[in-house]
């Protein structure tokens, strides 16, 4: 099984099931950052549009209602469990211009061309993001614009960053290399430096390249035993727990208690809110 597989097998079983069990943080949580940059009417009436790593779809949906009925957006995932998850949020809410359609964007047909692609968190994960990013460039149109959405630095992320530092601190780290668990690639922040993906969309072939800074607080648990449970079941501290396998089940009450004091400062009287921060990164298919 190579590294793609394993991250593909990765997303289609363990992590879907926590990304299902968290469903209602995951999608509110991050269409904060979707819904300003979808809110600026990106897509005209009658466009097509890719939607790159599309999860849930929600994206999707959001978007085929921007195109309208003459337009079409159409999400792809390389879990096929999303995309079953997906048709059937598009059939329950009567959307019949959103697609999906089960791909490794970097290496799969991609079914183009299209006017458009969009990506909500969906690059930061490829083993090869260079050949992802050719990928998408070839299929869209000539002048077509590819507009991503990426977490920034880890610092600028604390709901991410001092929970996997707390743990860190407690649960030993096993690498991937030294583990056979499957895993989920590189990780949220290997697309955080500017310098470095710009590289790489230019080396990609494309133009244009911009990179805008957002900023928004985001709802990482209804209560703090939520908060708790979201961090260590996803993102790196989840990783660091998951792949210590027993010493990391072990561990866990040490665990919990660091990140009741951890994340006890985010509390609100509606939830558990902590500040995120991503960029918005547009990158044209030259004409």
């Amino acid at each position: 099984m190579s590294d793609n597989d394993i991250v593909i097998e990765a997303w289609n079983t363990v992590l879907f099931e926590k990304f299902l069990h968290f469903k209602h943080l995951l999608v509110a949580g991050l269409a904060g950052h979707s819904d300003e940059l979808l809110s600026r009417h990106l897509y005209p009436r009658g466009a097509s549009v890719l939607d790159v790593g599309c999860g849930f779809g929600d994206s999707t949906l959001r978007i085929a209602r921007e195109v309208g009925p003459q337009g079409r957006a159409v999400g792809t995932d390389c879990a096929a469990n999303f995309i079953a998850a997906c048709e059937q949020e598009a059939q329950a809410a009567g959307i019949t211009n959103a697609s999906f359609f089960c791909a490794d964007s970097q290496s799969d047909d991609l079914r183009g061309p299209y006017d458009h692609a969009f990506a909500r968190f969906g690059t930061m994960f490829f083993m090869m993001p260079g050949a992802a990013l050719r990928n998408i460039r070839r299929a869209l149109k000539p002048g077509g614009v590819f507009t991503q959405i990426v977490w920034r630095k880890r610092e600028e992320n604390p709901w991410i960053h001092e929970a996997e530092l707390c743990v860190r601190g407690i649960v030993p780290v096993v690498s991937h290399e030294d583990s056979n668990q499957v895993h989920c690639g590189p990780g949220p922040f290997s697309m955080s430096g500017p310098d470095m993906v710009s590289g790489m969309l230019k080396s990609a072939g494309f133009k244009g390249i911009g990179f805008e800074r957002f900023d928004a607080d985001i709802c990482i648990g209804r209560d703090l035993d939520e908060a708790i449970a979201f961090a260590m079941a996803l993102g790196p501290a989840g990783e660091i727990i998951r792949l210590a396998a027993e010493e990391g089940e072990r561990l866990k009450p040490q665990v919990i208690v660091a990140l009741r004091e951890t994340l006890s400062r985010y509390v609100r009287a509606d939830g558990v809110w902590a500040p995120s921060s991503t960029w918005f990164v547009t990158a044209k298919n030259p004409a």
